[in-house]
């Protein structure tokens, strides 16, 4: 993480220290609102990053005192939602709760991205700070990802691993492979829960998941975490090996935050960003990150489109450094 990076999250956490967070009837007795709140989904309805949108959704409604209706657009690893998005009324009645780092890293990976994000979306909030991470049926033999990566270099070609989602999983799984000389095919899926037939029945050897449904599958016992992505080891895993720490240079964040079409009025930013901050620290909110292996965290409007500025810039970087070629 670049020296940038790290004082914008020490600066995000003095910010919510001393930020004097409002009460859910302080909140509501400010809200802008005046109609039905549309939160933005890309994810299918019930996948992870669909439960995740849907909880925070529920959690803010009190605070918006109006209907909340979560509307899933679905495909593109993220982009149709994203253009939805930026192309909406700049009012603050819609939402798009997303993995920030997912659709900075499809700047970088689609041929013809058809938003700018840092001229057509703001950053109203950040939630929480998640890795990307490999996983394998629970059944298999390899307890660690050391022995598993000597076992899939030996497979060479023959090897494949699964991940559904936008640059960033591509990105992991590429990095992942050039770091530790593997030679294994990639295999897209629509969803998280497409490739879990084939990586049970072994037709696949790992996967790359995000964590709040490699933790859900975790606990059902069907998968065993091998690795994170993430330069040291999660609050929320820690029992999860880092690949950096395993040998394997792999350094990457995802990260969680809220956005609104560029041109929202500031006062409706920053309201919206006191309601989700509300959120992100109370108990609930913080049960709810823990479940699915996310640390909280939390950063004002200004600090969360310069951390997305950043990162789409890093992204052009590991998307170089995978070798990844454009869709």
């Amino acid at each position: 993480m670049s020296e940038v990076s790290r004082r914008a999250l020490i600066a995000g956490a003095t910010a919510a220290a001393g930020s004097g967070l409002f009460g859910i009837n302080e909140l509501r007795a400010q809200s802008y609102a005046s109609s039905d709140v549309h939160f933005i989904s890309a994810f299918a309805a019930g996948a992870g990053g669909d439960v995740t949108v849907r909880f925070f959704a529920e959690k803010m409604r009190p605070m918006l005192g109006r209907n909340v209706i979560v509307d899933n657009k679905v495909g593109a690893g993220g982009n149709i939602a994203t253009e939805y998005v930026a192309r909406s009324k700049p009012d603050g009645h819609t939402i798009y709760l997303m993995s920030i780092a997912l659709i900075a890293a499809n700047q970088h990976v689609l041929m013809k991205p058809t938003v700018d994000l840092e001229k057509e979306l703001q950053v109203f909030g950040t939630i929480s700070r998640t890795p990307y991470l490999i996983v394998v049926p629970n059944n298999s033999p390899y307890q660690s990802i050391v022995e598993f990566t000597e076992a899939v270099k030996n497979k060479g070609e023959k090897a494949s691993y699964g991940l559904a989602g936008g640059g960033a999983f591509r990105v992991t799984g590429e990095m992942y492979k050039a770091k530790a000389g593997l030679r294994a095919v990639e295999v897209a899926y629509k969803s998280s829960a497409g490739f879990m037939n084939d990586l049970l029945s072994g037709a696949i050897d790992y996967a790359i998941a995000d964590s709040g449904f490699a933790l859900a599958q975790e606990k059902q016992g069907q998968l065993r975490i091998l690795a994170a992505s993430t330069p040291e080891r999660m609050q929320s895993i820690p029992h999860v090996p880092t690949l950096m720490e395993s040998g394997y240079p792999v350094s990457l964040i995802g990260w969680w935050g809220g956005l609104v079409p560029s041109g929202t009025p500031r006062p409706i930013v920053e309201q919206l960003n006191r309601m989700l901050s509300e959120v992100v620290s109370s108990d609930d909110g913080k049960k709810f990150l823990d479940s699915i292996s996310a640390d909280p965290w939390i950063q004002t409007p200004d600090q969360g489109q310069s951390f997305m500025r950043e990162e789409i810039k890093n992204w052009g970087d590991y998307v170089k450094i995978a070798n990844l070629p454009k869709q």
